[in-house]
């Protein structure tokens, strides 16, 4: 089947199976590798990219059912050489360890963010659930979460 998808503002088509996930069309097709695979059943949220707007784990989505949406990956945050807000938070406040977790955690606050511009801790908190860090202990990710709402207003 052709699936035609706008990924980080480019247009990319391919002839893919049926079953092709949009996370593998994302590494595979498009060969963006930010978008990590992890539990491949939306328990861990590595996966998470934007979909038209909406944050989505792209580890149960068919890339047949993204067909004709806009994608935005972690690559995709970055604009003129700036790292996203959301990005720099992260980098300031220590907002990761290992790393793996990251493009998802980002991708769900930049969702989060979208959607409530001023959460306070306990919102950073629940808007983050189904995003699993092994690592850090989510305090520096919600610190990281904070500062970029914070950063802009």
């Amino acid at each position: 089947m052709k699936v035609e998808l706008t990924v980080n503002g480019k247009e990319i088509s391919a002839d893919v199976e049926d079953r092709l996930l949009l996370v593998h069309f994302l590494r595979d097709v498009a060969d963006l590798t930010a978008t990590n695979i992890g539990c491949e059943t939306t328990s861990c949220g590595a996966c998470t990219v934007l979909l038209d707007g909406e944050s989505v784990k792209s580890c149960t989505v068919l890339a047949a059912q993204a067909d004709g949406g806009s994608v935005t990956t972690l690559e995709g945050l970055a604009a003129d050489g700036q790292m996203h807000a959301v990005q720099e938070a992260f980098h300031q406040e220590h907002g990761l360890q290992c790393g793996f977790c990251t493009p998802g955690m980002v991708m769900a606050i930049v969702s989060l963010l979208k959607e409530n511009p001023s959460p306070t801790e306990a919102e950073v908190r629940t808007g983050l659930e189904g995003n699993i860090c092994r690592c850090t202990g989510y305090h520096n990710i919600v610190r990281a979460a904070l500062a970029a709402a914070e950063a802009g207003k």
